[in-house]
């Protein structure tokens, strides 16, 4: 069967547990509550985030999404199981997540994630983003990274 990966509301059961094992694994001591940014569930469906499931043979291992702004799009809620790690279904995902971008003109893709999510930077760094300031809504943040990585149509 294989990896697929299909676009899903984010309330659905299968959605909401892969998005609350993510808020779990951010909930490191370092990361006071303002520098939280993950949407909730109603947030990513009341902001027409473009969310995606992806399977193993099944078995919902990882998910992300996709809110379009005006001359980009940001990555939200990305996140691949930590057992399911280190086998290329987060480049897969990602992948996904950046022609899905392709297919709808945008030639920008953004991101913010935590300094302490050192599996999530250097995944980002390997599909070529590049560090960046904060861009709106955020403001600079000591616990906080931002990247782009301009989509090659």
């Amino acid at each position: 069967m294989g990896v697929t990966i299909a676009r899903e509301s984010p309330d659905t059961e299968t959605a909401r547990n892969l998005i609350a094992e993510l808020t779990a694994d951010l909930d490191h001591p370092d990361y006071p509550p303002e520098s939280r940014h993950g949407y909730s569930t109603d947030t990513l469906i009341r902001a027409g985030v473009h969310f995606f499931v992806m399977r193993l043979n099944g078995e919902a291992v990882g998910c992300g999404g996709i809110q379009f702004f005006s001359g980009f799009g940001e990555l939200k809620r990305m996140y691949v199981r930590g057992g399911f790690r280190g086998r290329g279904l987060g480049r897969a995902l990602l992948r996904h997540l950046e022609d899905h971008a392709r297919a709808r003109d945008c030639p920008v893709l953004r991101l913010e994630t935590g300094i302490h999510q050192t599996e999530a930077l250097a995944l980002y760094e390997r599909a070529g983003f590049q560090r960046i300031p904060p861009f709106p809504p955020y403001k600079p943040d000591p616990v906080s990274l931002f990247f782009e990585k301009r989509l090659v149509p």
